[in-house]
């Protein structure tokens, strides 16, 4: 048995874990020119909605049109996100504020995770958790407003 090189990447992501990981490596493959941007790479899991508007008339549906395996993979992730990441599980909990179902919550919060795959990707390095959040403090991210900080 030889570890894929991108094994020790996907398996840096929170909630992965031994089975999640290898599936969204499998998912995503090799190739890296596949998705030119996250918001393709978002489409091709299902995660992006679609809306349909005619004349004064709009709706906002669900993605239809995707890799499922891939679109539940990314549910699960996102789902088991919640545990390991204190953001993840802020920026979901804001979500059922603001009247969205669990299903909901979790394709928006896969969204963000897709967005940060994206890059982990493309530019080949693991997920930092300090990172990520040194990142959402430096661009003034409201998700960073919504964690529960530690009593000092």
């Amino acid at each position: 048995y030889r570890k894929h090189p991108d094994h020790d990447l996907f398996g840096s992501l929170p909630g992965t874990g031994p089975k999640l990981g290898p599936r969204l490596l499998a998912e995503l493959g090799a190739d890296r020119e596949v998705f030119d941007d996250p918001e393709a790479l978002q489409c091709y899991a299902g995660a992006a909605p679609v809306t349909k508007q005619s004349g004064r008339s709009r709706h906002v549906v669900i993605r239809r049109a995707c890799n499922m395996f891939l679109r539940a993979t990314v549910h699960l992730w996102a789902d088991l996100s919640r545990v390991k990441a204190p953001w993840a599980e802020a920026y979901y909990q804001q979500k059922r504020k603001q009247g969205h179902g669990h299903a909901s919550a979790l394709r928006c919060l896969g969204m963000r995770w897709l967005k940060i795959l994206w890059k982990m990707w493309t530019q080949r390095t693991p997920y930092d958790g300090d990172r990520h959040l040194r990142d959402q403090l430096k661009h003034g991210s409201w998700v960073i407003t919504l964690i529960p900080q530690p009593v000092v």
